[in-house]
Formats: structure tokens, C-alpha cells, sequence
């Protein structure tokens, strides 16, 4: 059961590198915005997730596209986002393929 959700897991990954922040041309994953995917035994998707800055224009818009994008994949019953700013974002928190995008590298 553990390998399972760890494909869900990687599945979830995997759709979050299809959204990307409409202002920076990097997903979100890498934008180092996800901090937690959680996946119960009943497959409800729960992501901890922040945003570049609290007053984000797509503060609203982008977690219910996160909600709508993973909880249409089958596998998933259902997901919901929170939105945190502990910690609060930083560019450190990039990949280096997001740093390399942006030109940070």
C-alpha cells in the first residue's frame, strides 16, 4: 500500500509540473511553492502549498486549478489545497531548473 501512494504521490507531482504561476514561466512545483503532498488511504489529496507573495494575484485561481486539475485525475477521490505562508516563500526554495529558467544560475 505504501509504494501505491508513493505513485500517487509522483502522479500528483507529476500534474502540479502542469500549472504553471502566470507572472514567472515555471510550474509551481518547481517554484518550490508545494510543501507537502498528503494522500490517505481513502486517495484524498491534501497539498500544503504557499504562494510567491500574500497578495499572489491568483491567490484564489490557483489553488482551486490545483484542486480541480489533481481531483480529475481517477485515481484521486478528491483534493484540497492550503495555503500557508510559514515559511514564507523565497527564490532558495526554486529547483535548480527553476533557477536556471529564470536565470538565477
Amino acid at each position: 500500500m505504501v509504494e501505491d501512494i508513493a505513485k500517487l504521490e509522483n502522479k500528483v507531482i507529476e500534474i502540479l509540473k502542469t500549472i504553471y504561476d502566470p507572472e514567472i514561466p515555471v510550474d509551481v512545483f518547481e517554484l518550490g511553492l508545494i510543501y507537502e503532498v498528503k494522500i490517505d488511504l481513502d486517495t484524498n489529496v491534501e497539498i500544503q502549498m504557499t504562494l510567491t507573495s500574500p497578495n499572489c494575484p491568483v491567490a484564489e485561481s490557483m489553488p482551486k486549478e490545483i484542486e480541480d486539475k489533481v481531483a480529475d485525475y481517477p485515481a484521486f477521490k478528491s483534493c484540497k489545497v492550503n495555503i500557508v505562508f510559514d515559511p514564507p516563500w523565497d527564490k532558495d526554495m526554486m529547483s535548480e531548473e527553476a533557477m536556471l529558467e529564470l536565470g538565477f544560475l
